[in-house]
């Protein structure tokens, strides 16, 4: 179990989906993009429920490890969502083996 600190405050979230999001968010970030992202939760007082988080390149969020409260938060849809929208904007950055290989030459000569 994860808190993730969100705002002014905190949520519980499952390891899982808390990887999911904090990897997305970074993606999101990465693409100057925002999304809204539902996720199972659990509040300070141990009832459940859904958090949703507006990710994006403003947010600031960090994650802890939490005392495990013997529930499980997990939802493997919500993480397969997340991964393969993050695999998706991964794709669309380009990468540093991408640039045109007959680009002028970086070799100067020295000799003056």
């Amino acid at each position: 179990m994860q808190k993730i600190y969100y705002a002014s405050g905190f949520v519980l979230v499952g390891d899982a989906i808390c990887t999911a999001v904090l990897e997305y968010a970074r993606a999101l970030a990465d693409v100057g993009k925002s999304d809204l992202v539902s996720v199972p939760s659990m509040s300070d007082e141990g009832l459940r429920g859904e958090v949703r988080l507006l990710l994006g390149p403003a947010s600031q969020i960090f994650a802890a490890p939490a005392l495990d409260r013997g529930v499980d938060l997990e939802d493997d849809e919500a993480v397969a969502s997340m991964r393969d929208k993050t695999a998706r904007l991964q794709l669309s950055r380009p990468q540093a083996g991408d640039q045109d290989q007959q680009g002028p030459s970086l070799d100067f000569d020295t000799d003056y």
